[in-house]
């Protein structure tokens, strides 16, 4: 098995691609409730804004059988194109892939509904392409338990990275000492930890 050098996921290495976050598939979801899925993937949205990540957005069907992306998710990215496509594989569609190849980053995030074809297929895609592909799971879901556990050795198989959306938006912003720290643990729902600081500091620490 060849082992690859760990390379960190940065703010100029790193974008977001987020799959068919939509109303009509989300009531299918069964590993996550919806307000946690609803709260994981606009958690990942806001601290990949916070850290200026280029994102890219797409749905599929949206107006003939999917719906329309969930609301909470198109507050959170105001002017953000999302670009609706047919294609099963939102990698097949020639407007995502020039947007994914515009933004010119090697490592790509993908989070999609649901987990096994709208997040796998085009993180998959994207491995063969000679890119780094990650999946945030828990800002994925699907309608079965059978189909999360084969979704994800099926990634796993193809060489894409499996990771949970906080530790890899941590990840992108390294040192706690950034400006953008505050900005992103509190879009993590972590406003604990820039409460903690603000005692240390008050406290001369």
């Amino acid at each position: 098995m060849t082992r690859r050098t760990y390379e960190p996921l940065t703010a100029n290495n790193a974008a977001l691609v987020l799959v068919d976050h939509q109303v009509g598939l989300m009531t299918g979801v069964r590993d996550y409730s919806t307000g946690e899925l609803k709260h994981n993937v606009v958690a990942l949205a806001k601290a990949a804004k916070a850290l200026e990540l280029p994102i890219v957005v797409t749905t599929t069907a949206r107006d003939s059988m999917w719906g329309p992306t969930f609301p909470e998710l198109v507050q959170a990215l105001p002017g953000i194109e999302i670009i609706d496509r047919s294609s099963v594989n939102a990698y097949d569609d020639e407007r995502v892939a020039k947007a994914i190849e515009a933004i010119g980053r090697k490592k790509l995030i993908f989070a999609g509904i649901s987990l096994e074809v709208c997040a796998a297929f085009p993180a998959m895609t994207a491995v063969a392409r000679g890119l780094d592909a990650y999946v945030a799971v828990d800002a994925s879901g699907t309608f079965s338990e059978t189909k999360r556990q084969a979704g994800l050795l099926r990634m796993q198989q193809a060489g894409v990275i499996l990771s949970d959306y906080a530790t890899m938006m941590v990840e992108i912003l390294k040192d706690n000492g950034r400006p953008e720290a505050g900005a992103v643990y509190g879009a993590l729902d972590m406003p604990w930890a820039t409460l903690v600081g603000q005692i240390a500091h008050a406290y001369g620490k």
